[in-house]
């Protein structure tokens, strides 16, 4: 598949080079970043040496027959998506640099990349993790009041933590969260949380806050008090609900977000409709709730048959 014009074609390895130095000099970008390109691009040289007598490959159909060669290795999607955005990146260099007047790397398009269904918890699982923090202590009734408003909620930790006791609203039953660009959601509270955010105000609260030097440690609303008596960020919190979900043997990879997950599984799977499971994460789109529709089906089976006329 060598190229037409010869003349004033670019050498592979030299286009490569210029542009590993490029992204580590002038970029700056990490050392892990500049390894990986450098290993996808040094692959697509080889590869230029073989198809176009060792010069960048300088029409689609040429790159086309490179990753459809990749494909045919096994490579997954994600694996194929880094190279084909390594040699994307070194095309625009090369455009803008002017050794190739006309970039083929911008009609590729990326492969599609199947999306792993989230994880959820069982009922079991959820009680173990809600029930792990020992509530006699002030970390503990914090723990499980942030366990049980994640649960109630559906909300992200980012969320979590900026939460202020004003938050929570007694009388109505309800958590005021602000999501992403500060869109801001009032989402109901069963009693259990409630009960839990409420021994947790009662005195537990106010001795974390205690321990913190004066006057930064009383000053603050923020609901969620470190033992060091400072604001809980989003950080903080993750740590304290990943030492918990290691205290009770649940996997690794349970993150706060299964915690939103679940939330919305279950909702799912007691009869809540689509519209309200949006309303309630605060998705701008219903295409993304409907990523929960493929955890409960059993869900989806029984609304058909409740509302199709010949059901």
């Amino acid at each position: 598949m060598a190229d037409a014009t010869r003349g004033d074609a670019t050498d592979a390895f030299e286009a490569i080079d210029g542009f590993v130095v490029y992204i580590a000099r002038v970029e700056g970008l990490s050392p892990e970043t500049v390894r990986a390109y450098g290993s996808h691009l040094e692959a697509f040289g080889t590869w230029c040496c073989r198809a176009c007598d060792g010069f960048l490959c300088s029409d689609v159909r040429g790159l086309r027959s490179y990753l459809a060669e990749l494909r045919s290795t096994g490579l997954s999607a994600s694996s194929l998506s880094a190279h084909l955005s390594a040699i994307r990146s070194l095309y625009r260099w090369a455009s803008l640099d002017g050794l190739v007047d006309v970039d083929p790397a911008g009609a590729l398009l990326s492969p599609k990349r199947s999306k792993p269904l989230p994880r959820t918890l069982d009922a079991h699982q959820v009680e173990l993790l809600i029930a792990t923090p020992d509530t006699s202590c002030a970390e503990g009734a914090r723990d499980r009041a942030l366990l049980e408003l994640l649960y109630a909620s559906g909300a992200r930790i980012s969320e979590a933590a900026g939460l202020t006791v004003d938050s929570i609203d007694f009388s109505d039953r309800s958590v005021r969260l602000f999501g992403k660009g500060r869109k801001e959601r009032i989402v109901p509270l069963y009693r259990h949380a409630l009960d839990a955010v409420s021994r947790y105000l009662d005195g537990p609260r106010d001795e974390l806050l205690a321990r913190a030097p004066r006057p930064a440690g009383g000053m603050t609303h923020a609901l969620f008090i470190s033992g060091r008596g400072r604001p809980m960020d989003a950080g903080a919190l993750r740590y304290r609900f990943k030492k918990i979900v290691a205290a009770c043997g649940l996997p690794a990879d349970t993150t706060p977000h299964t915690m939103r997950h679940t939330f919305a599984t279950d909702l799912i799977e007691g009869g809540a409709d689509l519209r309200s499971v949006q309303e309630l994460l605060g998705h701008a789109s219903l295409s993304t709730t409907q990523l929960y529709t493929h955890l409960a089906p059993e869900a989806m089976k029984r609304a058909v048959s409740g509302a199709h006329p010949r059901a």
